[in-house]
């Protein structure tokens, strides 16, 4: 008959399949009606899955089962149990207190004079209001069907918000990335938290046209990579991928698009720039959804755009620091120093920011701008500057001008490595014990830029040959600086400078003096 709500069939709960279930939650305080409901709907399948029945006998009972599980798709609510508003309690704890916004609620009642329909659905974000007299088994299940479209289609939208909220962030991330070194690492970082696991990735690029009819796989060089991939730089991808996974990077080249294969991806991905660029990456989950298809294809895209953002950033500072360089080693020509003593400076400072705990960021701000810490030798005249003998007190008091001199010439700047010059080149002559100049600046009031130069500029120029002196061995020059701890140089400084004294010695052999003419 076709009003189920009478009859007496046993109470059969469907068992979960491998293809997933709907939780419908069952509220209410006779137990006949969870079993008619459950028989009702036995063989209800929507989208290959079927129906897990979860009941509740009061509405007391329906708050914990709410709470218990959150991802139900539909509960079925009996408005009149303990108290005559017991389901719509439920329902406004649903909302209200749980605040779950994606079960629909269907409230059914069997004494629909104690609570109008439409005071209900005005007072009450529910779904659907049904009295028991009149819910057949057909309407059930229209009901129940038209439910379950409306819960998929919620998560659907909110699967598509959380994929946004998830590109935005990756987006952000590759984009703030300023080396090329971390580029891939952090494509790899936001791809897993797309897709929930990557094992492998490559980055492979190449300069020639995307509409160039010409191209193919064989013209792609990787440029970083990750995993097994990690030394393949500067190698064409034939060498370093296999043939099928080759046949499906043709593919996706020639289709301008992203090909899926077992378990790794080609993503074809292009700019305004027309430069061809192929992502690989291995190890992603076995199904993969559409929402997470389209997040891929929209990374893709922002993955090309972040590659060349960094390439522009890195040309930008390698610029700066070529200039920098240049600036520096015309100072040290016009003087008796040979090259190459900003850059060993250079590498120094950033081995002692590392090691003193200053972040990346920071210890490559100190590297690009301390080659700048003599700049203000300038306006020293070259008989004080290149003077072998020891300064008169006149002449030392002139050649000490050209720590402010050089504050003079590069503060006030725009530029990140600029500003910092100007700190090194006023603060690097300064003493931890106050004894230095210009300023007589004591301890930690001393710039920890101008801390580190101080340090490095002194190592190296005991290290090297001057016109003055000649090289100390490093016996003699550890010595001293251990001597100067806590007076000319900051202690821990010090313990830094003696723990990575291997790593700077490396370091002076990297870049030795240019032999004079």
């Amino acid at each position: 008959m076709d009003d189920f709500l009478f009859s007496d069939e046993p109470n059969d709960v469907v068992e979960p399949d491998s293809n997933g279930v709907w939780k419908v939650i069952v509220v209410d305080d006779e137990p006949e009606v969870h079993a008619v409901t459950k028989l009702a709907l036995s063989d209800f399948e929507f989208q290959k899955k079927r129906l897990e029945f979860i009941s509740a006998y009061s509405g007391e009972e329906a708050r914990k089962v709410i709470q218990a599980h959150p991802d139900a798709a539909i509960v079925l609510l009996d408005v009149v149990m303990e108290t005559d508003d017991a389901g719509l309690q439920v329902a406004k704890f649903i909302r209200e207190t749980a605040k779950n916004n994606h079960i629909r609620i269907i409230l059914r009642t069997g004494q629909p004079g104690q609570a109008p329909e439409r005071q209900v659905i005005v007072n009450y974000d529910i779904n659907d209001y049904k009295s028991k007299t009149e819910l057949t088994a057909q309407k059930l299940f229209t009901v129940v069907m038209s439910s379950l479209r409306s819960y998929r289609d919620i998560l659907a939208i909110e699967q598509s918000r959380q994929g946004l909220e998830k590109i935005i962030c990756a987006s952000r991330d590759i984009f703030s990335t300023h080396s090329l070194d971390h580029f891939i690492k952090g494509v790899v970082q936001q791809l897993t938290s797309l897709l929930g696991t990557v094992d492998e990735a490559i980055y492979a690029t190449s300069l020639v046209a995307s509409n160039d009819s010409t191209h193919n796989a064989d013209q792609l060089v990787v440029f970083t990579g990750r995993g097994e991939f990690e030394s393949c730089e500067g190698k064409p991808i034939t060498e370093v991928l296999t043939q099928e996974q080759l046949q499906a990077c043709s593919t996706a080249l020639q289709e301008k698009s992203i090909v899926y294969k077992d378990n790794y991806l080609f993503a074809y991905c292009t700019s305004e720039f027309n430069h061809s660029s192929m992502l690989f990456v291995s190890g992603i989950p076995d199904f993969l959804t559409d929402t997470q298809k389209h997040l891929i294809e929209i990374f893709s895209q922002n993955v090309q755009l972040a590659y060349e953002n960094v390439q522009l950033q890195a040309e930008v500072e390698d610029t700066q620091q070529e200039l920098v360089y240049r600036l520096s080693e015309a100072l040290e020509q016009r003087s008796t120093e040979t090259g190459n003593h900003v850059k060993r400076v250079a590498h120094i400072c950033f081995a002692l920011a590392e090691g003193y705990g200053l972040s990346r960021r920071d210890a490559e701000l100190v590297r690009m701008a301390s080659p700048l810490h003599d700049v203000g030798k300038v306006g020293i005249p070259d008989a004080i500057l290149n003077k072998p003998d020891k300064l008169e007190e006149q002449e030392w008091q002139v050649m000490q001008t050209h720590a402010e001199k050089g504050y003079e010439i590069l503060k006030d700047s725009r530029r990140e490595i600029v500003n910092a010059g100007a700190i090194i080149a006023k603060d690097h002559h300064e003493k931890w014990d106050g004894s230095g100049y210009p300023a007589g600046k004591q301890g930690e009031s001393i710039h920890i830029y101008g801390r580190i130069v101080a340090l490095a500029d002194v190592y190296d120029a005991l290290r090297h040959k001057r016109c003055y002196k000649p090289a100390w061995e490093l016996e003699q020059v550890v010595a001293e600086i251990n001597s100067q701890k806590g007076k000319h140089f900051d202690p821990k400084l010090v313990d830094v400078f003696n723990s990575i004294i291997d790593d700077l010695e490396a370091i002076l052999v990297k870049y030795p003096d240019k032999p004079s003419n």
